[in-house]
């Protein structure tokens, strides 16, 4: 028998217990990992579990009815899946619906609650300045005056001025702002809306008659601001409902104590769709934590310089600037300096799913259209229990019948391929069932179709390997250095081969959205599950019972018979008769 080469092979040879430790104590370690977390089946999409269904109606502001089309149809669809989706493995579907309705399905095991949320915030997204803010109790406030502790809305402050802050990204947060008095809501209520530093406590009223109208719009609002009750869900509701951007509006969000806020906001000075990118940024930098960094556009920048220019020069509340959307203020960071850069970074106490949060909004909140939730319903399964069934009966069916054709072809080998699939499905389950919570995936009928294509290329793998062992066999060599001279060649098949699934899994999980992901995303997984089994199982259990005499001596069961495999036996020399020799007579 041929000695493996020092420092290659002969740790291959005499050492594959580890690998398949290895292996084991991951299928353990997930096996555990799954029952601890309570998940113990993967997560189902809607057509095989059921969910929710949100239907959205597109209405037209006045004046611009043209604007419910195809095109503004397709790009809110865009945004509600980015929205929903998050990751790309949610499975939610978002569709159009004839001319103006789209439908959004989510999931059964989604939190319905929050995507709605998501899905339902439809309006456009409007940076405005804050005019007034206080906390809103059961009874409305007798005063309109300012709260000039007031706290972000639903999201994290900084701890020194209990505001979030917006800074240039490339500069310092600014210091804490002082407390001031309360100035007239009247006055920042005026054409220009955002509020002077040089303000008088009150205005006084114009002699005019438009000036007496305006006046009268602002003592109405003024008076609605008062009688605002932000606990009530009816109320928030509608607030700031038909209220276009040029105009002054209320609003209702939540602070950092859980208590809801009611504010008196300012005409729309930066709209949604001049930000160009947000994102959440870690900044370890300056300690600052998670924060939302902002990138406008050309025309975006100059606006937010203006407005932040402004406020910079007001006390607080009315350095405040509110992040509206759908009539709730997402977040109302403060501002002490003009940001003209271009960008800008909200800090405070952001955790890591506020900041994403809030940057999703950002990035994706400028719809091009108006929607109002007309019906919520929860569905039933689309294809039903035995459908599902039918599916199941039909994967098991494949898998028999590629199961019997190893035991007819390879025999004893089948054994080996049978356990490797055995493990390859432990992996799968387990992985999936925690994927599910993790990231979000479901299991839809495509993504069970990936699944069902990765047992050909797994078995596939274990043919290329089983072939060129039994090729090495024929060779003349024996079982041994067979399988260890086989491994390299087949090796580098296998590799290739699961490159080109994996390759053709990703560049279809980039470009598609929806069921299709689904599959796109298992197969890629599973592709590289089979790497896995075949390095850490297959290859060192088939070292394992090479050693075997079963298998090393060729038994006819064993699918390693020399002859069945038409291995010539060696020519056998044989000794020529001596020619005789001739004697010469003297």
């Amino acid at each position: 028998m041929a000695t493996p080469k020092k420092g290659r092979s002969a740790s291959a040879q005499s050492k594959p217990g580890r690998s398949l430790a290895l292996i084991l104590i991951a299928i353990v370690a997930l096996t555990g990992g799954m029952f601890a977390s309570g998940h113990t089946k993967p997560r189902l999409g809607i057509d095989l579990a059921g969910g929710t269904s949100i239907t959205l109606r597109a209405v037209p502001e006045a004046g611009n009815e043209s604007a419910i089309n195809k095109t503004n149809m397709d790009t809110a669809v865009s945004i509600m899946e980015r929205r929903v989706n998050g990751l790309g493995v949610s499975e939610a579907e978002v569709q159009t619906q004839g001319r103006d309705n789209i439908v959004v399905n989510i999931p059964k095991g989604t939190n319905s609650e929050q995507a709605r949320k998501q899905v339902g915030t439809t309006a456009k997204l409007y940076f405005r300045p804050v005019i007034a803010t206080e906390v809103s109790g059961g009874k409305g406030a007798t005063s309109p005056s300012p709260s000039p502790t007031g706290s972000p809305s639903g999201k994290p402050s900084a701890a020194a001025s209990d505001k979030p802050a917006a800074t240039d990204k490339n500069s310092a947060s600014p210091s804490a702002t002082p407390t001031t008095q309360g100035r007239a809501v009247t006055d920042g209520l005026k054409a220009d809306a955002t509020p002077s530093a040089s303000a008088p406590d009150k205005a006084s009223p114009s002699p005019s008659a438009s000036g007496g109208s305006a006046e009268a719009d602002a003592n109405a609002l003024q008076a609605k601001y008062a009688k605002l009750d932000c606990t009530d869900t009816k109320t928030r509701s509608t607030v700031g409902d038909g209220v276009k951007a040029s105009q002054p509006t209320l609003a209702c969000g939540k602070n950092s104590g859980g208590q809801w806020q009611k504010y008196l906001l300012g005409p729309a000075e930066v709209d949604g769709t001049d930000v160009d990118k947000a994102q959440a940024v870690l900044n370890t930098q300056t300690g600052a934590g998670w924060t939302v960094t902002m990138d406008f556009t050309d025309a975006g920048a100059k606006k937010f310089g203006d407005i932040t220019g402004k406020l910079a020069q007001n006390q607080p509340p009315q350095n405040q600037f509110a992040i509206v959307l759908d009539g709730d203020v997402v977040s109302d960071p403060s501002v002490n300096q003009a940001l003209t850069g271009g960008n800008a970074e909200i800090s405070g106490n952001f955790n890591q799913q506020s900041a994403q949060e809030l940057s999703n909004m950002l990035s994706y909140g400028a719809l091009p259209l108006t929607f109002k939730v007309d019906s919520m319903t929860t569905v039933t399964a689309a294809l039903g229990g035995d459908q599902l069934q039918a599916g199941l009966i039909a994967g098991a069916i494949g898998l028999a019948l590629v199961v019997i054709y190893l035991l007819a072809y390879y025999r004893g080998l089948s054994f080996v391929a049978v356990l490797s699939l055995l493990v390859s499905a432990a992996l799968t389950y387990t992985l999936m069932s925690l994927l599910g919570p993790a990231i979000g995936f479901a299991l839809n009928l495509p993504a069970v179709c990936g699944a069902i294509v990765a047992i050909g290329i797994t078995a596939d793998s274990f043919i290329v390997y089983f072939e060129r062992v039994r090729d090495e066999i024929r060779e003349g060599r024996t079982l041994r250095p067979a399988v260890e001279r086989a491994w390299p060649r087949a090796r580098r098949t296998i590799l290739v081969s699961d490159f080109v699934s994996f390759l053709a899994a990703a560049v279809l999980f980039i470009v598609t959205v929806g069921k299709v992901r689904g599959f796109a995303f298992t197969l890629g997984l599973t592709t590289l599950l089979d790497v896995v089994v075949v390095f850490l199982f297959t290859k060192p259990l088939l070292t394992l019972l090479a050693r075997r005499t079963f298998f090393a001596s060729g038994h006819k069961w064993s699918g390693l018979d020399p002859k069945s495999l038409g291995v010539q036996p060696p020519l056998r020399r044989t000794r020529r008769p001596s020619a005789p020799v001739e004697t010469k007579e003297a």
